[in-house]
């Protein structure tokens, strides 16, 4: 065997830096627990090691190195002259504002649980038995429902309904019934409920500690509109739906073919229409071998395609693509189906009896 030294040099220092990629999402996360960088945010000037732990009640010794590990990474900025660190407003904004199309904080706590599952995803990958989505670490829906909600924010009511046809006209007018499935926490839910007040909506999902939280949520924006309970994709209640909606969760199911069945049981049959959010992804593996390809993929392999599989599904994936999700509506009975829209990490689709 003749080994190209180059070629292995180079693939070790990509290990090392995703040696440090990975221990500095756990301490990014920590940053966001204990609040340090919403503390150095709101700093007008770098702060020393000293000033940020008195003002989050912290060890000093360790947040020194906390600081200086997150400037080797990039997060922060170091002078060595005040010997201070400072949080750019760009990296802040993304870091701590919860209001922003590009708040990536819930992300990091989503990682942190799939470490907590370590003993439970390796017996799924030994037995093929899967992991339910239940069955993971709570830190799993709340990291989700922070992750996908500044991405709603953006999109759902300014880009994503608007796409598809004759929808927006009706929810603004009033009178539509809508039915979120898979609702999780509700985000995108009261989303729609907020905007079009005229209009009801229902979220539905299996996991019952997630529709209490929806429902605590909900109440807590006082909104009328809106009912939150729980039920599978396959035997959700109600009929005449003039909307029916599934976010980031029909590749998941044990149940896809099932589901769309269902839809098309409780859907309008004249001018009712589904909207299906999905991760972004081409129809061909090696179109999807990029860094968006790789985060959606590694998700999946612990945590969708195990879901599907605890279920006995097909095991979509979060790549599963446009061709394949097409195939599995039209099959079910749906006679149009096309994508109404998309952005760099989803697509929109819309399908109509």
């Amino acid at each position: 065997m003749v080994i190209d030294d180059a070629k292995m040099h180079e693939f070790i220092g990509k290990v090392v830096n995703e040696w440090g990629a990975a221990e500095g999402a756990l301490i990014t996360f920590i940053g966001d627990r204990l609040g340090l960088f919403k503390a150095m945010a709101e700093s007008k000037s770098g702060l020393t090691y000293d000033e940020l732990a008195k003002k989050t009640g912290t060890h000093p010794r360790i947040i020194k190195e906390w600081l200086a590990a997150q400037a080797a990474g990039g997060y922060v900025t170091y002078d060595s002259t005040s010997d201070t660190y400072t949080l750019p407003e760009e990296y802040a904004v993304a870091l701590t504002d919860e209001n922003s199309p590009v708040y990536v904080a819930g992300f990091y706590q989503s990682l942190v649980s799939l470490f907590k599952d370590e003993e439970k995803i390796i017996e799924a990958f030994k037995t093929g038995k899967g992991l339910g989505w239940g069955d993971h670490h709570h830190y799993l829906y709340e990291g989700t429902e922070r992750f996908f909600k500044p991405n709603y924010v953006a999109n759902l009511i300014s880009n994503w309904i608007p796409s598809l046809d004759s929808v927006e006209d009706k929810l603004k007018k009033g009178g539509a019934k809508v039915a979120d499935v898979g609702c999780g926490h509700g985000v995108s839910t009261i989303l729609m409920a907020r905007a079009y007040p005229n209009s009801s909506f229902i979220g539905f999902d299996f996991h019952k500690p997630s529709i209490e939280r929806a429902r605590d949520l909900a109440k807590k924006e006082n909104l009328q509109n809106i009912t939150f309970d729980v039920a599978k994709s396959t035997d959700y209640p109600g009929d005449d739906y003039d909307l029916v909606t599934f976010f980031d969760c029909f590749h998941d199911m044990g149940d896809p073919s099932g589901a769309a069945r269902h839809v098309l049981q409780t859907i309008r049959k004249k001018n009712g229409t589904w909207m299906l959010v999905e991760p972004f992804a081409n129809d061909k593996l090696e179109d999807n071998l990029n860094p968006l390809g790789r985060v959606f993929y590694s998700v999946s392999s612990i945590v969708c395609v195990p879901a599907s599989l605890s279920e006995n599904g097909p095991a979509l994936g979060a790549q599963a693509g446009e061709e394949r999700i097409a195939e599995i509506i039209k099959s079910s009975g749906f006679s149009k189906f096309r994508r109404a829209t998309q952005t760099p990490f989803n697509l929109v689709f819309e399908a109509k009896p």
